[in-house]
């Protein structure tokens, strides 16, 4: 199984990004998708979160600018970021857990956001 996170880039601020997190395998539509990042010198944080069901959860930080989606049919989770804010910039994670309670990541995509 492999997770393959794409769509990052340099933006500037107030401008918008969409990334993908393509799954192989057939564990997409069993999974939870997280969307995790790490800016630059600190940890690694949840930022959102769509569950198999299609609910979704988020960080305060984000609400109201990231909107999280999937479409099972191509094995794709998508992260809109709007608004975006030199606070964002980080190298952005997908992560797949399924049901059964196995866990994969993908490699990470760099979002620069310059004010």
């Amino acid at each position: 199984v492999q997770l393959q996170a794409s769509g990052g880039g340099l933006v500037q601020a107030g401008g918008s990004l969409t990334l993908s997190c393509a799954a192989s395998g057939n564990i997409f539509v069993h999974s939870d998708i997280s969307w995790y990042r790490q800016p630059p010198g600190k940890k690694r944080e949840l930022s959102a979160v769509i569950t198999r069901g299609g609910l979704t959860n988020y960080r305060d930080s984000v609400k109201g600018r990231f909107i999280v989606s999937r479409e099972n049919a191509k094995n794709t989770a998508f992260l809109q970021m709007n608004s975006l804010k030199p606070e964002d910039t980080a190298v952005y994670y997908c992560n797949a857990k399924t049901q059964w309670g196995e866990l994969f990541w993908g490699q990470g995509t760099l979002v620069t956001v310059s004010s």
